[in-house]
């Protein structure tokens, strides 16, 4: 709502109107605008999960947890400092735990001290602490650990990497990789998190110790136990919600309604006012996803990964409030950070068509484990791809954190720097829409000249339009209640599965701004049916009066309830003019 829109529609295929089932129409409509082509797609059952034998090196890496496990062998677990690779330590824990491994601890890197994944330093300081490991498994990283995985092996440690970020060129020389996007690796979901990757190794080395007679069918753990967490970090690290994905999202949504969750998720749940009986995937990723990454943000993920694991609740809820504060303090210098960078982009002297396709800016204050986040809050005000920089430890180098925007792979685009800039890039790595690097102070100016012509080749001015897609307009008989209930249960939405957004023209009765910064309105639908309520977050205090013009208006249905009364109230995206 800070830059006006295009308002688009999805298009929706013929095909629709060919499934069979009981689905009401509307559903209909928004599965098929999804890419469902028939309700098996719907289907969340565990049985329709692709089969973990399809990934390539599992066979390899389960051989040697199984003998891990045979000799009781000394196993550390190497995570990251996200809400996926919390997630994808504790599964690791409790999943080899479950099946009968004793002596296993962890260890995640500190963003500020080691950066990123699996390094000689890490392998330095184990040493350093008579903690040598005879098997070290890498979650949610380790596929660019080219010189940890070395210096690993040179002590006699052996390495399995399981992992779902893009490879680089050279791989590291681990015993064994697991990582659906591995060169020569068929299997089907390659948008998997890493904690989804653990999951698929837990369930292939289940396999293989009951089929090598290491463990009875009657022995074998329920590993759907840990399909809250599985959930959790799918939903958190933003990954695609593909039928996959979804059935791992909703399996754990499941499972936390029935308050069979983690005593720290139901913590995280509580101490952020969430019912967990009705939670959505959106309550994952919005609620608890940020107080869990708070910790990795400013302080220790290890916290974070404590209560994940805590076994009681009381234990889950003090590591939950102490969560909650890390997160509250986060937000706030958020919000430090947000206003220098606006101060920032005002001192370009430029409007919204003067700034560089790519946009990199460097504050000497910003904090390193907020930058991504603060990336992200500007790529949606300019609708550019954005890296915020902060000072590395040391002030030796500086570390980079980039969000991007659909059709732009800003991995690709960092892969393009280094080509025609070699040595620049110190280290860099990610996603399609994220990305991270570390460069020298000196060649910022370089950088960001260099970045912005790499956008430039990869994308058209066209790509830079802010545009908001919808899915239509909502009937009048469809504006209700039972709809915002429908689509609620309708889910999991998320990443490539959005959740459902409509747009309309409405007469606004009444405005105001409540809470400083939060517009509430009275809103009469131009195409007929009831006055009803409607909330647009964050606009701030200076809004346009649409009683006198309407407003066009991008929305979700939803549940509020006051005072003991349940009804429709409009979530608002967005809104101008009539």
């Amino acid at each position: 709502m800070i830059n006006p829109r295009k308002i688009l529609r999805r298009a929706v295929p013929d095909a629709v109107t060919h499934w069979g089932g009981r689905l009401p129409d509307l559903l209909r409509r928004l599965y098929a605008a999804r890419g469902v082509t028939s309700e098996d797609q719907l289907s969340y059952t565990l049985k329709h999960l692709a089969s973990p034998m399809d990934l390539r090196g599992i066979e390899h890496a389960v051989e040697l947890m199984a003998q891990a496990i045979a000799s009781q062998q000394r196993v550390m677990i190497l995570g990251d400092f996200d809400a996926d690779g919390a997630t994808s330590t504790a599964v690791a824990m409790l999943g080899l735990s479950m099946l009968g491994l004793q002596n296993i601890d962890f260890r995640v890197p500190s963003r500020f001290s080691d950066g990123y994944g699996l390094t000689p330093g890490i392998i330095d300081r184990l040493q350093a602490e008579g903690n040598i490991p005879d098997l070290l498994i890498t979650v949610d990283n380790g596929i660019a650990a080219v010189d940890g995985v070395r210096a690993a092996r040179a002590l006699g440690i052996r390495v399995v990497v399981t992992d779902h970020h893009l490879p680089g060129e050279t791989l590291p020389d681990a015993d064994a990789i697991v990582n659906p996007n591995q060169r020569g690796c068929d299997f089907l979901s390659k948008n998997a998190a890493g904690v989804g990757v653990m999951f698929y190794v837990l369930t292939a080395l289940r396999r293989h110790l009951r089929e090598s007679g290491q463990m009875t069918e009657a022995q074998q753990p329920n590993l759907g136990v840990l399909l809250d967490l599985v959930a959790l970090g799918t939903v958190a690290d933003v990954v695609p919600l593909d039928h996959n994905n979804r059935i791992f999202v909703e399996q754990g949504l499941r499972r936390i309604r029935r308050g069979e969750a983690r005593p720290g998720i139901l913590a995280l749940l509580e101490v952020a006012g969430r019912d967990h009986q009705v939670i959505s995937a959106a309550d994952l990723g919005f609620v608890v996803g940020p107080r869990l990454n708070a910790a990795g943000r400013l302080d220790d993920m290890g916290v974070g990964i404590a209560c994940l694991l805590a076994d009681s609740p009381d234990e889950a809820r003090r590591l939950a409030v102490e969560l909650d504060s890390l997160n509250r303090e986060r937000r706030s210098i958020e919000t430090g950070m947000k206003a220098q960078a606006q101060d920032l982009l005002a001192s370009l002297a430029l409007d919204l068509e003067g700034l560089p396709w790519g946009l990199a800016l460097f504050d000497p204050d910003w904090h390193q484990g907020v930058i991504g986040i603060l990336a992200a809050r500007l790529r949606e005000q300019t609708h550019r791809p954005v890296i915020a920089f902060a000072p590395g430890e040391g002030g030796t180098e500086l570390k980079g954190s980039a969000r991007s925007i659909p059709g732009l792979h800003i991995r690709d685009v960092l892969a393009s720097v280094d080509a025609h800039h070699p040595g620049l890039l110190k280290k860099y790595g990610g996603h399609a829409m994220a990305a991270g690097m570390t460069i020298a102070p000196d060649d910022l100016d370089l950088f960001c000249q260099a970045f912005d012509l790499a956008v430039r080749a990869a994308v058209t001015a066209e790509d830079l339009e802010a545009a908001i897609t919808t899915d239509g307009e909502l009937a009048a008989h469809e504006l209700c209640l039972e709809t915002a209930s429908l689509l609620r249960r309708a889910g999991p939405w998320g990443q490539h599965f959005p959740e459902p957004l409509f747009d309309g023209e409405f007469d606004v009765l009444r405005q105001r701004i409540v809470g400083e910064n939060h517009l509430k309105l009275v809103l009469r639908p131009r195409n007929g049916g009831e006055i009803l309520d409607g909330i647009a977050f964050n606009t701030g205090a200076s809004v346009p009066d649409f009683t006198r013009t309407g407003a066009r208006v991008v929305y979700k249905p939803d549940a509020n309830t006051f005072r003991g009364k349940t009804s429709l109230q409009l979530l608002i995206d967005y809104l101008e003019p009539a």
